[in-house]
């Protein structure tokens, strides 16, 4: 485990910054993570419709009006998951833009709301070992990466990397999957297999009514291009 670590990571569109704090956070999951959720529900459903709001807040909007609309949102999930605390749909969810809202509030704050995702993750992925396919997989894996390690928080590489292989195993052709586990490797300089990951990222499978796996891919490709 990591005696001190950072939320680091070269994907600009998932940084934490706790900077101004602590230490330089990185990006993460579009924490951070922007591991998106395979819904079971109908497209008119509250959650689906949640969610495709978070990828809007997430992709589109920053500073100030990000903030506010991380907030709104934290306060709608966490309505729907106090009357439904046993559905890991909606705790993944819920855990998705806790980690989303930390990655864009930065400071001390940003721990509080990271250890709160963590948590609602892994009770979703103990109600559901599938952990919606994976998706519940890549962000608590992020969220163990780029977190500060003991004695300031949990982040724990081995966890992390335990998490990101989990999750590539249940969906080997998914662009979220894959992306996180590239920058995972890259993170811990495995960079030919960072590399062999983007490309599997790149080529991946987008999930209908996901615009957040072709963001990922759209970074998966500007990284490959890059290093060529």
């Amino acid at each position: 485990m990591r005696q001190q670590s950072q939320w680091s990571s070269r994907f600009p569109h998932i940084r934490f910054r706790l900077a101004r704090v602590i230490m330089m956070l990185g990006l993460v999951l579009s924490f951070v993570f922007g591991a998106t959720i395979a819904m079971a529900q109908t497209p008119d459903s509250t959650l689906f419709s949640l969610m495709q709001r978070w990828g809007n807040v997430e992709y589109q909007m920053q500073g100030d009006a990000q903030l506010r609309a991380f907030e709104d949102l934290a306060s709608e999930v966490d309505t729907l998951a106090r009357n439904q605390p046993d559905d890991s749909h909606v705790l993944t969810a819920q855990g998705v833009i806790l980690a989303s809202f930390a990655k864009a509030k930065g400071g001390l704050g940003a721990l509080d709301l990271a250890k709160q995702a963590r948590t609602v993750l892994e009770k979703a992925i103990a109600i559901d070992p599938q952990g919606e396919d994976g998706s519940a997989y890549v962000t608590l894996g992020a969220l163990y990466q780029h977190a500060p390690g003991w004695p300031i928080a949990f982040g724990d590489d081995d966890k992390a990397r335990q998490l990101l292989e989990r999750a590539v195993t249940m969906r080997p052709a998914g662009i979220d999957t894959n992306f996180y586990y590239a920058q995972f490797l890259e993170d811990q300089g495995e960079e030919t297999e960072a590399l062999t990951y983007a490309q599997r990222a790149v080529d991946g499978q987008a999930r209908a009514g996901r615009s957040s796996d072709e963001a990922l891919r759209k970074e998966a490709q500007n990284w490959l291009a890059e290093r060529h």
